[in-house]
């Protein structure tokens, strides 16, 4: 089968379509033919290595962690999907592998497609609607009428949690450009702060939780715009010792991230609010749950540009250049 491969971390000029093995499909397993995978900056923190402490893959290493596509074949013990079916996923982070023809995903990782959806639309979706999910409904316990930041509201992430969060009757700021000001409005969003002019910790005070993206100096000011007992859940920030004990480290790994993380767990603790780090996590059950929201269409996905698959390095450098203006890039394999 056709796949988009890595030799080595940190290996760009070396990252190219190749031909390797169909994926063996194991009991529990669904073998999909993919037509359209979602890119990720997570991809490109996996290809350069970022992750090889936690994630250790072996190489040749296949790329890709969105994908939406058709069940080629199933394992005896599936029981939820057959042939044929339309399906969309976040493979497990240990299975990644959607830039691809053929990958083999656990059948709990699978959903149907949304019906009102194209394979390029719901390839986009995945990994942000489960990072959204996880970070708004399952951690933060997001109520009507609370303050929700979320930042880089034009981006893949920000795009669709600024939709979840007004689905949850949140009241939603972000940070944008004026550019993109009408966007974001458009997605849902109350406040917009420009960026580029505004300082958003000046502006922005009393929220129950913000959503950071970005991390660095980033996230230290977000600590500062929550209310006592806010909550502040990162992507980009230092992993957490809860983190390290759901990945099931090893002792080294886990004194390393209470080390990272100890400066803003401090920071956080001595504003009265809570520092939490998200690695999320393949879930059909909750795509399945968010299925109906993006039928209904409280939830669109937003896609930037689209590459066809012999271009998918050139996908790749266009999301590490910063260059989408909103929203997703995908990648087509048919």
């Amino acid at each position: 089968m056709r796949a988009f491969t890595v030799q080595r971390y940190g290996d760009k000029a070396g990252a190219r379509p190749t031909e390797m093995p169909e994926p063996q499909v194991g009991a529990d397993d669904i073998l999909v033919r993919i037509h359209a995978a979602g890119v990720n900056p997570l991809d490109l923190k996996i290809r350069d290595g970022e992750f090889k402490a936690i994630l250790p893959y072996r190489f040749p290493l296949i790329l890709g962690n969105d994908l939406a596509g058709v069940v080629d074949r199933v394992g005896s013990a599936v029981t939820r999907f057959a042939p044929g079916d339309e399906v969309y996923a976040r493979p497990d982070k240990s299975r990644i592998g959607t830039f691809a023809e053929l990958i083999a995903v656990h059948q709990d990782d699978l959903a149907p497609k949304p019906a009102t959806l194209t394979m390029t639309e719901a390839a986009s979706l995945p990994l942000v609607a489960l990072t959204a999910w996880q970070a708004l409904v399952e951690r933060a316990h997001v109520q009507p009428g609370q303050q929700v930041l979320i930042h880089a509201g034009a981006g893949g992430l920000g795009s669709i949690a600024i939709q979840l969060a007004k689905h949850l009757g949140a009241h939603v700021a972000t940070t944008a450009s004026t550019a993109k000001a009408d966007l974001v409005k458009g997605f849902g969003a109350d406040v917009v702060v420009d960026y580029r002019q505004q300082d958003f910790e000046t502006v922005l005070s009393g929220y129950d939780v913000v959503l950071d993206s970005l991390g660095g100096e980033n996230l230290t000011k977000s600590l500062r715009v929550l209310k006592p007992g806010g909550t502040a859940i990162s992507v980009a920030g230092p992993p957490d010792p809860a983190f390290a004990r759901e990945l099931g480290a090893n002792p080294l790994l886990r004194l390393a991230t209470t080390v990272l993380s100890l400066p803003v767990r401090r920071r956080a603790k001595r504003r009265g609010v809570r520092y939490s780090f998200l690695f999320m996590k393949a879930s059909g059950a909750q795509l399945r749950e968010l299925t109906p929201l993006i039928d209904t269409g409280k939830i669109r996905p937003v896609i930037d540009r689209v590459f066809p698959f012999e271009e998918t390095r050139q996908a790749l450098e266009y999301v590490e250049r910063g260059r989408p203006k909103a929203g997703k890039v995908v990648v087509e394999m048919t």
